[in-house]
């Protein structure tokens, strides 16, 4: 995290105690909460982050972005601050090689350190608005019908109190919400684990998923000279540990399976994951929302477990600032579960197959042979191209069948008046798009009219788009209806996703007799 901390170093808030008014809470800093975050502060919602960490974190865990993520980086114009990623066409699925490539800007994985994604998204957040209060540690809350409250405790031991129209845990899979609300977590126990570590100072040869008698050993060494190794001794019982493993444990793992000596590397970060898959048996509880590994905790094969979560900011950030602001349709906070959850569990059978595959020993050599022979078939290749990269993703939005209902707005070029944009850079404002391509759209009522900008724009021949009057689409990029000049269907589909009038109520905080004071313990 990137804040700047008090010139003195010390906390302006004094006293044993402190009461927070707020609209919504988001408990975890990480890239999840920095993007819901922004989502929230970019439609005039006050929005608290509670990190328990006191600074930036130095653990660069998750290092690859998917196409769909950078596309709705794309949407919100944060490409640029990630600099130039070197982009990897080629993935896998349990190991098995697998080409990404798709139709779209972004196709193949990304790598981007997780420590730049969060330092772009933090910058972002903190720059609309969003309050950033480091070190504090949660010990409470309560969903008060209401609103909900949650009670921490600061760096420097002051009692703190936040109130808001809504809570959203976004604090990773070993979510202290979770834990507090008693939320029902179902799935399965680990039965498997895998070790890792960053290290310098040694020179290992390129492994890719290479299965080897005893287990399997990945090493990648990046344009920095930091190697990651990671390795599973095929049989060996998942350890109870307090915390991480140590890298002592690491080494003698990785000589046991390929017979190599790295004691003498410097260990930058030792980590470990396990194949526990558990999803919420539901992400909205009243007042108290979940988002990322809070929600859904899985081996994190392919980057999906990152990328799952960044895709479920997006999904929540626009309803539920509807919802804090008076202007949500009943059911529209609804959707985020119904939604959310599906693809949720989608993702987790597919990483149970994948773990499977990867993790399994000699008994799985028959079944990977079989899908290695599979996934050269292009009818094969890319379905699985496509869920791996977040681009399969299709909502039940109601409606007659379209090609474009309920999937993503394609990616593309499009000339609007004198200009020529793409579909991304249309949704950056962060409302609803009625888009009317060769000719103006129907007319919306003035209700929905006030969340969504109108636009005439003229695709290029041979466009996905070709051949479709108008599309309604969501703030979060996805279709929601499509039609002709007619507009039939066109006002159910925008009361269902835009439709109520806004309340009469300050949008600048949840209890406006006691506005908070401005932030400035980011650090």
């Amino acid at each position: 995290m990137a804040g700047a901390p008090h010139p003195d170093g010390r906390s302006s808030r004094t006293g044993p105690a402190e009461t927070v008014d707020t609209q919504v809470i988001v408990v975890g800093a990480g890239p999840v909460g920095l993007l819901l975050a922004g989502e929230l502060a970019l439609r005039g919602i006050q929005v608290t982050l509670v990190e328990r960490r006191h600074g930036p974190t130095t653990q660069s865990r998750a290092s690859t972005l998917h196409a769909r993520t950078m596309e709705l980086l794309d949407s919100r114009g944060l490409l640029a601050d990630l600099g130039s990623p070197p982009c990897e066409p080629r993935g896998h699925f349990g190991g098995i090689p697998l080409d990404l490539t798709l139709p779209g800007p972004y196709p193949g994985q990304w790598k981007v350190p997780q420590t730049r994604t969060e330092a772009v998204l933090e910058e972002w957040a903190l720059g609309l608005g969003a309050d950033l209060r480091c070190g504090h540690t949660l010990h409470a809350v309560r969903d008060l019908g209401s609103h909900v409250e949650a009670d921490a405790t600061s760096r420097h031991g002051t009692r703190v109190t936040l109130r808001a129209a809504h809570l959203v845990a976004c604090d990773g899979q070993d979510s202290t919400v979770r834990r507090l609300t008693g939320a029902d977590f179902p799935g399965t126990p680990a039965a498997r684990e895998l070790l890792r570590a960053d290290v310098e100072g040694v020179d290992l040869p390129n492994r890719r998923f290479e299965r080897l008698p005893g287990g399997l050993a990945v090493a990648a060494r990046n344009r920095a000279g930091v190697t990651r190794v990671m390795v599973h001794e095929f049989g060996a019982a998942v350890r109870e540990r307090a915390g991480a493993p140590d890298f002592d444990e690491m080494a003698a793992a990785w000589k046991r399976v390929t017979g190599e000596d790295i004691t003498g590397a410097t260990p930058l970060w030792v980590g470990h994951f396990d194949d526990e898959n558990r999803i919420l048996a539901r992400y909205r509880h009243g007042r108290v929302l979940f988002a990322g590994d809070a929600a859904h905790r899985q081996m994190p094969i392919g980057g999906q477990a990152l990328n799952l979560g960044l895709q479920d900011a997006y999904n929540l950030g626009w309803k539920l600032a509807a919802a804090v602001d008076g202007t949500a349709p009943p059911a529209l906070l609804d959707s985020y579960d119904t939604e959310r959850a599906a693809v949720g569990a989608a993702v987790l059978a597919n990483i149970r197959a994948q773990a499977l595959l990867l993790l399994g020993g000699p008994e799985v050599e028959g079944l990977r042979t079989v899908l290695a022979e599979l996934v050269a078939h292009e009818e094969v290749r890319a379905p699985l191209a496509a869920m791996i990269s977040g681009l399969d993703v299709r909502y039940d939005v109601g409606g007659p069948e379209h090609p474009l209902r309920g999937a993503r707005l394609p990616h593309v070029r499009l000339r609007v008046g004198e200009i020529v944009c793409t579909t991304a850079e249309l949704l950056r404002s962060g409302r609803g798009l009625l888009l009317g391509l060769g000719a103006p759209p129907p007319r919306l009522d003035a209700t929905a009219a006030g969340r969504v900008d109108t636009l005439t724009a003229h695709p290029a021949p041979g466009s996905p788009l070709e051949g479709t009057p108008a599309l309604l689409v969501r703030p979060d990029g996805h279709v929601v209806w499509a039609g002709g000049r007619d507009g039939n269907g066109l006002a159910e589909a925008a009361g269902r996703w835009f439709g109520l009038p806004r309340a009469v109520r300050p949008r600048t905080a949840h209890f406006p007799s006691s506005p908070p004071p401005p932030s400035t313990d980011h650090r």
